[in-house]
């Protein structure tokens, strides 16, 4: 028998907003550009990992689980990062111009189940930067951030699960014509006026 998944009432709501998905590897500075985003173009942005360690810092037992995990530098389940997206999402709906979903999705199964359970996307933004770029970031990072998985160790595992699962979510998209990249390696200013070049012609 065919188990039917619900969605949650009020997603209707999100059937003519614009969703934008930001992807790029830890330490390539999708937080900044999102940031600018936000107070640019008045979206909502929701970071997957911000809800995470929302999650984890409740201390409840799937805040436990999620902790042990990502000290692992290991992918969280997609029911978890779907439902916090829901949940959010439909909170915001009424008073956003659209959603900037950084940092999702990390894989194609993602990618398909968020379109079949919440919405299709509108655009995918790639900002791009090099291993070493991103290493050198997250270990500048970590000396202050107190964040379990800022250390060497951890961030080489996150960077090839980032490499393996996320590549071929790219490759998906560009082949729908949604993808734009832009190159982080650049000053925070001159990454955004990148940004707005493609965002302009959507927003």
């Amino acid at each position: 028998m065919t188990q039917v998944i619900e969605k949650k009432p009020g997603l209707d709501k999100l059937k003519n907003t614009k969703i934008i998905f930001v992807v790029g590897g830890p330490g390539s500075g999708k937080g900044t550009q999102c940031e600018r985003i936000v107070q640019k173009y008045g979206f909502t942005h929701l970071s997957t990992g911000d809800l995470l360690r929302e999650a984890v810092q409740s201390k409840s037992e799937r805040g436990e689980q999620l902790n042990a995990l990502m000290k692992q530098g290991k992918l969280v389940p997609i029911e978890v990062v779907l439902d916090l997206l829901k949940e959010n999402m439909i909170k915001n709906a009424d008073k956003s111009k659209g959603f900037l979903i950084d940092g999702y999705p990390r894989e194609i199964p993602q990618a398909k189940k968020f379109e079949e359970l919440i919405a299709p996307c509108n655009l995918v933004l790639y900002v791009k930067a090099s291993d070493d770029t991103m290493t050198k970031r997250l270990l500048h990072r970590g000396q202050t951030s107190g964040r379990v998985d800022d250390n060497e160790e951890t961030i080489k595992q996150r960077l090839k699960t980032f490499h393996d699962q996320t590549f071929p979510v790219l490759d998906l998209y560009e082949k729908q014509g949604k993808l734009a990249e832009v190159n982080s390696e650049l000053a925070p200013d001159d990454v955004f006026t990148e940004v707005r070049a493609v965002l302009d012609k959507v927003a």
